[in-house]
């Protein structure tokens, strides 16, 4: 069942996502060659605490630490420790936040130091696929005209998306109805509605879409060893369109 939420809890889940969006531009803000995913991870925890929160991930079923932190080729749910990020290379970070009894969930990829133009090409891709998806967050439309314009920007950038995982509702709880794939054809599922809120996260592949889990049994690669990256936004559908509520805070925290 999709949970409409009313203005008063729409304000709470702008907090919550305000909060979300200021540990993750922590994490990039830190991020540079030579720092390990662990001091990432403790200071996306501290950013959460301090403000009152509490971190989504940690201890949901069974995830170790406050952040997933995925490298190069990748994709999801890497669990944050001792490796060094390194110049060159791809970081994908995801993080959410509790504050007031709601989540905020959001997701970036970055180049660490100087990139290569092949890893600048695919990160421009995510984040151009990411804002085709929130786009088509607006009342009247379908859910899968979501799903339809990330696969349709990823294609044109020749990057596959992942089908294994998928883009979910976000409100009380970290993963609501509906599940939001990053592909299929447009004008299919429900009608999207003022007071939906969607976590839209592509997931774009340099080579094929297929991917499998590492021993750890948390993360996730690309199955043919391609580099991969990651976006993500807490959206809320209103009568005006969409509205980002992990949005970055403008300027010094």
């Amino acid at each position: 069942m999709i949970i409409i939420k009313s203005e008063r809890e729409l304000d709470k889940m702008r907090a919550a996502g305000r909060l979300a969006a200021q540990a993750l531009q922590r994490i990039v803000a830190q991020a540079r060659p030579g720092t390990t995913t662990e001091e990432l991870d403790a200071a996306a925890e501290q950013c959460i605490r301090d403000a009152g929160g509490v971190p989504s991930f940690k201890g949901y079923r069974g995830f170790p630490a406050t952040v997933c932190a995925s490298m190069d080729s990748e994709v999801v749910h890497g669990i944050p420790g001792p490796r060094r990020l390194e110049e060159g290379s791809i970081l994908s970070v995801d993080v959410g936040a509790i504050l007031g009894g709601f989540h905020g969930d959001n997701a970036t990829s970055i180049g660490i130091g100087s990139v290569s133009a092949e890893v600048s090409d695919l990160l421009r891709a995510g984040e151009a696929a990411l804002r085709a998806g929130i786009e088509q967050a607006k009342p009247g439309n379908r859910l899968s005209d979501i799903s339809h314009a990330v696969q349709t920007c990823a294609h044109n950038h020749n990057y596959s998306v992942v089908r294994d995982y998928a883009g979910h509702g976000i409100g009380r709880q970290m993963h609501e109805d509906p599940s939001i794939p990053n592909y299929g054809p447009p004008g299919r599922g429900p009608e999207l509605k003022p007071g939906m809120v969607l976590a839209i996260e592509p997931m774009l592949n340099q080579g094929d879409y297929r991917v499998k889990t590492s021993d750890d049994g948390w993360t996730v690669r690309t199955a043919d060893g391609g580099l991969s990256v990651h976006f993500e936004h807490t959206v809320a559908v209103t009568e005006a369109g969409p509205e980002v509520l992990t949005e970055p805070p403008k300027g010094p925290e």
